[in-house]
């Protein structure tokens, strides 16, 4: 994340300045990839897919808050938790590109959790790539840097 967006996150505060925090983001990974793999073990059908979405943002979320606790910041707006992996230097060029994906998929998430919308078969399956493509390379970049 360049300086300009960072700066702004800061005067927004949709981050605050914390000390680096490594075991907080071990937590966070391990619950994260925990949450997202009882997921994908559900059978997705129409009465499952709003939760196994929800919970599957919530694991990507998790991801980038453990990417800001790692530079010593905490987030404080899913915004900036999603803003994080989409900046993410360590991401390829087709990694990159989905994680764009992911501010519609937080917009949907916020649809079924306050306006009572139902998540599609089609969107769950969605955030469930975008799991596998981003998530994944999020959790085995953390785990090597961290040691896990």
């Amino acid at each position: 994340m360049n300086e300009e967006k960072l700066q702004r996150l800061l005067k927004d505060k949709q981050i605050i300045k914390k000390s680096p925090d490594i075991e907080r983001a071990k937590s966070l990974i391990k619950s994260a990839e925990n949450t997202a793999e009882t997921q994908l073990q559900n059978i997705l059908m129409e009465k499952s897919a709003t939760s196994i979405f929800r919970e599957i943002y919530e694991a990507m979320r998790q991801l980038g808050d453990a990417l800001w606790w790692i530079q010593g910041y905490e987030a404080q707006t899913h915004d900036a938790s999603i803003d994080i992996i989409k900046t993410a230097d360590f991401l390829n060029a087709g990694q990159k590109v989905k994680a764009l994906s992911l501010d519609r998929l937080k917009t949907i998430r916020y649809d079924a959790n306050y306006r009572g919308f139902q998540i599609s078969i089609s969107q769950a399956q969605e955030i469930i790539e975008a799991w596998n493509i981003i998530g994944k390379a999020i959790c085995s970049h953390l785990k090597k840097k961290l040691s896990l």
